[in-house]
């Protein structure tokens, strides 16, 4: 099967690992076999041997016993450890490297895919699914073959004792291979269901613990809880049509595997009875029957086991294999020396092939430290445009230039290492202050975190935090206002010192004092750089060297505040409701 070669390649790296802990587990299991034979060797060679006394057989029985439990004491214990430590210490390495590449793979995944993709669906398949896949290496790679050879041993030792009862022993062998084909050969399909389901539930999950603020000022608790059972009961559904279908197999496995040792019973009694057998063989034979059922049983679970393992490879190699909207050309290059200089030419962008295009024919020369204010009504491509810079986005026709070349020509890294971008909503990970101003730089020392926060007048809230620069800020940054997150995204810029500068509705939604402090920081920011701003508040970028008015996807205006206010356009217009707004509101 394709995906177990896929999977094959994470093991290779660990090869000799998991065939030492073969052998050492050969050894494991390897060791209960003596038992049967111990009891033959026993009941016929001590306790029925003839022509010896009572303390003769005594003195056998005990130096027999002996040497077994020293074998029992001494060597298998160790031998159990080992084989459980490898078997465990190899799966997990396996598990990290196929984590460390699609964490690696994700981070690539363009923004398109996280717009149409639910977190806790790529959660789910990181954790869960790659945990699944450890079964395979466990229960496939390993106890699998331990499990057949088992089998192989045991099968022999009965040839040894007694050709004929062995082949009787073997007589439901058959059927117990066709149960098993033919009961798990829908159980890849529908253990993909039940694993589709359970993804979700905890992406249900995610999105509502991340929201729990909306369903409580909403009310709408039995609301969700409906919604919740709904999507809880299709998992419900498929969890015990999966259930249905292994307990089924189970059933009629387990019915077979039981028949054998009375078929043995049965023909090995009439042996003994007719005087073909000796007791001994005969108890050897039961234990060994045992040994030799007890793994094919093991196998039923291992068959389960696996197909569970199989279909969640088909889900971490479905998600691997997203292909990526945005990579580096192979002849790309780094992005070095960069000045700042920004061209739009021609530049038509749309979201999908069969949508209207968000943005039309945009031409534009952003020349090296200039301030570019983006303005007008929601919905019209301020945002879309200054995201094609990143390349968050590629443009659908036309091109972007840095400095003369054309950005598909970078390598992404290197682009957006030269970018710096603050915006409406900036998101602070659950861990320190300090930690999260570093994400500008993250090898920066801690006289250069107090420079930046300074700039970015973040240092005095900071320092008045309960733990300083060392207090986490909650998922999210949940902890701080809007004001502080935003000075704390500022600060991480500052850190960066990049050439480029993306401000998207900074100052929006923010109370007048952090606004004074956070236009007064970005104003600072936007020194000596190509700097975009896309502004709600027009009054915020009245300073601006061009300010340029983007009407349903295209430049409709473009000038000097001044020159658009005496042209007597649409921007003139936009700005006197706005100030009548806030003369109003005032």
């Amino acid at each position: 099967m394709q995906v177990i070669k896929r999977y094959l390649v994470f093991v290779k790296p660990y090869r000799w690992k998991i065939f030492w802990t073969l052998i050492i587990g050969i050894v494991k299991f390897a060791i209960p076999l003596f038992i049967p034979f111990l009891m033959k060797y026993v009941i016929d060679d001590v306790i029925g041997a003839t022509g010896m006394s009572p303390e003769e057989k005594t003195t056998k029985l005990f130096w027999t016993m002996g040497a077994m439990f020293a074998l029992f004491i001494f060597v298998r214990p160790p031998v159990e450890y080992f084989r459980q430590y490898f078997a465990q210490w190899t799966a997990s390495k396996i598990l990290y490297d196929i984590r460390e590449r699609l964490f690696t793979h994700i981070q690539k995944l363009s923004f398109k895919f996280y717009a149409n993709t639910r977190a806790g669906e790529i959660i789910s398949r990181v954790i869960n699914d790659v945990e699944q896949t450890k079964d395979f290496v466990i229960t496939g790679l390993m106890n699998l073959w331990l499990d057949a050879t088992t089998v192989i041993i045991a099968i022999i030792i009965m040839l040894s004792l007694d050709v004929k009862l062995t082949l009787v022993s073997l007589a439901v062998f058959p059927l117990y291979m066709l149960s098993v084909r033919y009961f798990f050969g829908n159980l890849r399909k529908l253990t993909r269901q039940r694993s589709q389901a359970l993804a979700g539930v905890q992406s249900y999950l995610h999105e509502r613990v991340a929201g729990m603020s909306i369903i409580k000022s909403f009310a709408i608790e039995d609301h969700e809880q409906k919604n919740f059972d709904k999507t809880n009961g299709n998992f419900l559904n498929k969890a015990l049509i999966h259930t249905s279908w292994t307990a089924k197999a189970f059933a009629v496995v387990n019915t077979i595997t039981d028949l054998a040792p009375l078929i043995v019973i049965t023909f090995a009694g009439y042996q003994v009875i007719n005087g073909g057998l000796s007791i001994g063989t005969l108890v050897a034979f039961m234990g060994y029957v045992e040994r030799l059922y007890n793994p094919l049983r093991r196998l039923v679970n291992s068959s389960t086991t696996l197909t569970q393992a199989i279909a969640s490879m088909d889900r971490v190699f479905e998600l691997a294999d997203e292909k990526y909207d945005i990579d580096d050309a192979p002849d790309a290059v780094e992005a070095r020396n960069v000045q700042g200089d920004i061209r739009f030419e021609n530049v038509t962008f749309s979201y999908n092939e069969k949508e209207k295009p968000v943005l039309q024919n945009i031409n534009l020369d952003v020349r090296v430290g200039e301030t570019i204010a983006f303005v007008g009504m929601s919905g019209g491509g301020k945002s879309t445009l200054v995201s094609l810079i990143p390349r968050f986005y590629d443009v659908t026709a036309g091109r972007v230039l840095l400095d003369g070349t054309d950005i598909r020509k970078l390598k992404v890294h290197s682009l957006r290492d030269n970018i710096g971008m603050v915006l409406q909503d900036n998101i602070l990970f659950s861990e320190s202050v300090k930690s999260n101003i570093l994400l500008g730089k993250p090898e920066a020392t801690d006289e250069e975190v107090y420079k930046a926060a300074k700039a970015a007048n973040a240092h005095e809230f900071i320092i008045d935090l309960p733990n300083g620069y060392d207090t986490t800020v909650g998922e999210r940054g949940v902890k701080l206002s809007g004001g502080q997150k935003q000075r704390i995204a500022i600060a991480r810029v500052f850190l960066k010192n990049p050439p480029l500068l993306i401000l998207d509705e900074a100052t929006s939604a923010l109370d007048l004092e952090s606004e004074h402090l956070i236009q007064e920081a970005l104003n600072e920011l936007a020194k000596d750089r190509t700097t975009f701003i896309i502004a709600h508040r027009l009054s915020t970028i009245t300073h601006a060297d061009r300010i340029v008015l983007i009407e349903h996807g295209k430049i409709s205006e473009m000038g000097t505040h001044e020159e658009l206010m005496e042209k007597q356009g649409s921007y003139y217009r936009l700005f006197q409701v706005q100030h009548l707004d806030e003369v109003e509101n005032s």
